[in-house]
């Protein structure tokens, strides 16, 4: 006669191939989790390693290659790494176009200047320029006599580097602001900026402001540091020179 195996060993057998079972599951699910996790790993890795670079530009570039933008009927050829917007660093036709150089080289970005672009630098170095369509009948230093003198409070004071400092007056609407005037202020002076005064201007990258006539119809806009008052001869020769050396064509 044959002998039944007992049902309980049955069930013990099959309990212990289904914990088998379920554990190689889980050791599978585990093993392919970790072959995921690594596989991430490493895409972030490359990702970090090819982009890490271009990420921490932020918004700045190290390009060179010269951008012909036309504005108008003329034509400048600027440097990619000196055009502040990614939107602008492309040839063709705009109504604007907006720089950032570093002082006093002129130049555009680059990595040596990491900080001062990113105004972590122990000194304000840098000049924002706008080139765009003229915007009236004169520039700044045209506008002293007709519309800025009227508005100041007097003849002024002794300002930095031999300037005219002149305060205008309250009713004027330039809220903190002062007029600083080149020693030859006559009815056209050599150089005429805005600035902010002296308190307004310490946490404030580029706190003075001037604007000039170039090519055949452009107006240059520039803003820049008070600090930079203290060389205003050489801040004033080199905007013209930049603006002449950049000004390819007028047609």
């Amino acid at each position: 006669m044959c002998r039944r195996k007992p049902s309980g060993h049955i069930m013990q057998a099959t309990t212990e191939k289904i914990e088998a079972i379920s554990a190689s599951f889980l050791l599978r699910k585990v093993f392919y989790g970790v072959v995921a996790l690594g596989f991430l790993s490493l895409c972030l890795a490359l990702a970090g390693f090819f982009l890490g670079h271009i990420i921490s530009l932020g918004g700045h570039t190290e390009d060179r290659s010269a951008q012909q933008i036309v504005i108008g009927n003329d034509v400048l050829e600027i440097p990619a790494n000196m055009i502040r917007f990614d939107r602008q660093r492309r040839d063709g036709i705009a109504e604007r176009v907006d720089l950032y150089l570093h002082w006093p080289e002129m130049q555009g970005y680059a990595v040596e200047f990491k900080n001062d672009f990113n105004g972590a630098g122990p000194d304000k170095k840098l000049i924002f320029l706008t080139f765009e369509a003229r915007q009236g009948s004169q520039d700044m230093p045209g506008r002293y006599g007709p519309v800025y003198l009227p508005l100041t409070e007097g003849p002024g004071a002794a300002g930095p580097a031999g300037l005219t400092l002149q305060r205008f007056r309250g009713d004027s609407g330039f809220i903190n602001e002062e007029l600083l005037v080149a020693p030859d202020h006559g009815a056209k002076p050599s150089f005429v900026a805005r600035c902010l005064d002296e308190p307004s201007s310490r946490d404030n990258l580029a706190s003075c402001q001037s604007d000039i006539f170039v090519g055949g119809d452009l107006q240059l806009t520039y803003r820049f540091p008070r600090e930079m008052l203290e060389d205003w001869p050489l801040l004033d020769k080199k905007i013209a020179e930049f603006a002449r050396g950049h000004i390819k064509s007028v047609e």
